[in-house]
């Protein structure tokens, strides 16, 4: 019987097969929990997090909203530390969800931001 996440962890290694990030563009990978979403820029040469940003940080879980509404601040607060860093162009990792609701939202405020993937 193959359950949800056995299902997930089989896309997730598809995607991540032809999906690597460098320094120059790197992996913009989200991680979705119940409650919360994740999001890291990762070089995958030197096995490094460029940057991250959650539901979970100060200024943005101190604001009140819906899940994708909380997704959209987390996709534009990772567009503007990759900013910040002189990153234009990513890799979208979207670790084996389906591209719909949070992890869209996540993708679309990024493209606002500024971000090309």
């Amino acid at each position: 019987m193959v359950t949800k996440s056995i299902r997930r962890q089989k896309i997730k290694f598809r995607i991540r097969k032809s999906i690597v990030g460098t320094a120059a563009r790197p992996r913009l990978s989200v991680f979705r929990s119940n409650d919360d979403i994740y999001v890291q820029l990762i070089d995958d040469d030197s096995a490094k997090t460029l940057a991250a940003a959650s539901s979970r940080d100060k200024d943005i879980a101190a604001q009140k909203g819906t899940k994708v509404e909380m997704s959209k601040l987390v996709g534009s607060a990772i567009a503007r530390k990759a900013g910040e860093l002189g990153l234009k162009d990513v890799v979208f990792d979207r670790g084996g969800y389906l591209y719909h609701g949070r992890v869209k939202a996540v993708a679309e405020a990024a493209r606002e931001g500024g971000l090309k993937f």
